[in-house]
């Protein structure tokens, strides 16, 4: 569209055709009930290279007009033509394209952006065009100190004059060419001697090669134009030749009047880059806006990521702890059930049903169980304990270690030797705190016992801590203390790797072969795990859709306050469209600066979540959070989730602001 309109506009001056053509425009507006009409079916004809001053009493319709041939209005009737191109005919794009490559707007009131430096206020249509960025820094350099503002180039507009900021706002006008100069009121808010500084700068534009309208009261400044156009309750009544000033040398080159090919790609990231800058600049000039605006994701981002990380450390703690007691084993019982009545009376398991059980492939190793509470006594110390006849396999299958000492061996059980490992709680009891129970003799009953071992401390979320154990060979504690015969239990070790689900059930095929009926059943440590991770994954989702909420009234926030930054930030958007912002231009500043809040608040929160583990390993010792890669992505998405959802409504209404309205706002 660019190119075209280039090609069009340069076969206009060739052929004589006027550059601006306006046909019975007119322009309306509803003022309560009532319409009012700023522009009467207005016909003039603009061409290439001219200084034309538009004069008239205020309200009298020549600012509307102005407005109409910078595009930056539109009329309610006739034909606007720019170089032979009819406006009406084109959408947003192409009208912003026509403000960015070919006008500058030149205002009373400067319109410069309070948070840019000048460089960068007069970089902007180049930042909407395309330009590499090096290209238009250059640029920018040479107008502002082709204009006087080379030790101003770093400077804020509050750090300006008023004939400064016009300079800068001239500068602005040509960074794209300025093929047609739209001046309002240049001089209005500058003191005399300013005034004949910006004039002098428009007349050396207009001896440059600049089509230059000035829009004016002051009959001193339309003096200059070689043509004045007088406009008078919306109608033109006078359009004379006038016999101009004398004009200075030009000082500032012909404007560019090559169309330039489209550059897409650097445009997009151009553009982004400077929606990415411009929201930077917004978080920081209002800090605690920001502060509060991300104070409802950080709340969210810290409790989803929390709660993550504690349901993933109490998960673990507690699998831990099934593990410790053998999560790959599998326990069998006589009856139906536990709480069946009649299991004491069934006495079937017995120990060849242990060594049937040895025999399979998917075992690694089985041990019998028999138990009682009995009397120990160690000199005048009196205890009960629980014994346990096992097989020595049974400290490898329920995976308990040895502090000190040995366990009894095959050959012990074989000749039922009188040998016990204790527990470390039974030798506090009977040794006490330094003393050393290996080889001293302990009556069971009234069976002397020497004690050849000693178990770690068992701190198992799953096991008594105050429980007293001690353990004996099987054979043993059933013929020489219990006589007896049948096993209470059977506790089965998985080998390693091996499904336990598919083990049980050859352990209940097995077992069901051998006694012919089910008077036993299983107890698979596993589907405890499956059921405490199930239940583990259910409360840290209910607990994390708790959280969410934080992250809705969040993003709820993010859009009210948004929606306050686009009333407030009005005037900055129309500087920006009258400049060659396209309506996708402005949506994505916004959209990018939501975002921007959101992940800067999933970051905090994040932080935070950190520092509450932090503090947690501190109180809490015997677990910690565990923090998982998949939640901190999540917080991330959610962040970004948030800022696109809500950011979404705030920067369309400020992509359909419209220019004239947004720059008449304060």
């Amino acid at each position: 569209m660019n190119v075209e309109l280039a090609s069009r506009r340069t076969t206009a001056v060739e052929t004589g055709q006027p550059l601006l053509r306006l046909e019975g425009v007119s322009r309306s507006f509803m003022a309560g009930d009532r319409e009012f009409l700023a522009l009467r079916h207005i016909d003039l004809e603009i061409n290439a290279g001219e200084l034309v001053a538009i004069i008239g009493a205020s309200g009298s319709g020549k600012s509307t007009l102005m407005n109409i041939l910078g595009c930056l209005d539109h009329a309610s009737a006739g034909s606007y033509q720019v170089g032979g191109q009819e406006t009406r005919d084109m959408d947003d794009e192409a009208l912003a394209a026509l403000r960015r490559d070919h006008f500058g707007f030149i205002f009373q009131r400067y319109h410069l952006l309070p948070h840019l430096d000048a460089l960068r206020n007069v970089e902007i249509p180049a930042v909407y065009a395309g330009t590499p960025q090096a290209q238009r820094h250059e640029r920018a350099q040479e107008l502002l100190k082709r204009l006087g503002l080379a030790g101003h180039l770093t400077h804020r507009p509050s750090q300006l004059s008023g004939g400064q900021q016009q300079r800068v706002s001239i500068c602005r006008a040509l960074m794209n060419g300025g093929e047609v100069i739209l001046a309002d009121e240049p001089t209005g808010a500058l003191d005399t001697a300013s005034g004949k500084e910006v004039m002098a700068i428009l007349l050396e534009l207009h001896a440059a090669g600049h089509t230059v309208i000035l829009v004016t009261h002051d009959p001193k400044v339309a003096a200059h134009a070689e043509r004045i156009i007088e406009v008078s309750d919306g109608q033109i009544v006078s359009d004379q030749r006038n016999s101009p000033q004398a004009t200075p040398d030009a000082a500032i080159p012909e404007p560019q009047r090559k169309a330039r090919s489209p550059r897409r790609l650097v445009a997009s990231l151009g553009l982004f880059r400077e929606a990415f800058n411009m929201a930077w600049i917004a978080l920081i000039s209002h800090r605690m806006r920001t502060l509060l605006t991300m104070l409802g994701i950080v709340i969210g981002i810290t409790s989803v990521v929390s709660i993550s990380a504690i349901g993933e450390g109490a998960k673990g703690y507690v699998l831990k702890d099934i593990q410790a007691i053998g999560s790959n084993t599998i326990d069998i019982y006589s009856g139906s059930n536990f709480g069946d009545s009649r299991a004491k009376a069934i006495e079937t398991l017995v120990l060849a049903d242990v060594t049937a059980l040895n025999q399979l492939y998917y075992v690694d190793s089985a041990t019998p169980v028999i138990g009682r509470s009995m009397l120990v006594r160690y000199r005048n110390l009196d205890l009960d304990v629980q014994l346990n006849g096992v097989s020595e396999r049974y400290f490898q299958v329920r995976n308990i270690n040895l502090a000190a000492g040995i366990a009894f061996s095959e050959s012990d059980a074989r000749r039922q030797a009188q040998v016990v490992v204790i527990d470390h709680n039974t030798r506090l009891r009977l040794f006490g705190e330094g003393g050393d129970p290996l080889g001293q003799v302990i009556l069971i009953g009234n069976l002397p016992c020497t004690v050849i071992g000693v178990t770690t401390e068992n701190k198992n979320l799953f096991a008594a801590s105050n429980a007293l154990n001690v353990w004996v060979p099987y054979e043993t504690a059933a013929g020489r203390l219990l006589g007896q015969r049948h096993l209470d239990s059977i506790s089965v070790r998985i080998k390693d790797g091996m499904p336990s689900k598919r083990v049980e059930e050859e352990v209940n095929s097995l077992m069901l072969q051998r006694h012919g009926t089910k008077d036993f059943f299983t107890n698979n440590l596993d589907s405890i795990m499956q059921t405490v991770q199930k239940t583990s994954r259910s409360l840290t989702l209910l607990l994390s859709l708790i959280a969410v909420i934080s992250l809705v009234v969040g993003g709820i926030g993010v859009m009210n306050i948004m929606l306050v930054s686009v009333t407030e930030r009005t005037r900055e958007i129309g500087i920006r469209m009258a400049v060659g912002a396209r309506q996708s231009d402005i949506r994505q500043q916004f959209l990018v600066e939501a975002v921007m809040v959101c992940l800067f608040g999933g970051l905090v929160g994040i932080a935070l979540s950190y520092g509450i583990g932090y503090l947690f390993t501190l109180f809490v010792k015997q677990w910690e959070m565990v923090f998982s890669p998949a939640s901190i992505a999540t917080a991330f998405a959610c962040s970004t989730l948030i800022g696109i959802v809500f950011g979404f409504v705030p920067a369309r209404n400020a992509a359909r602001l419209d220019p004239i309205e947004a720059l008449a706002r304060d």
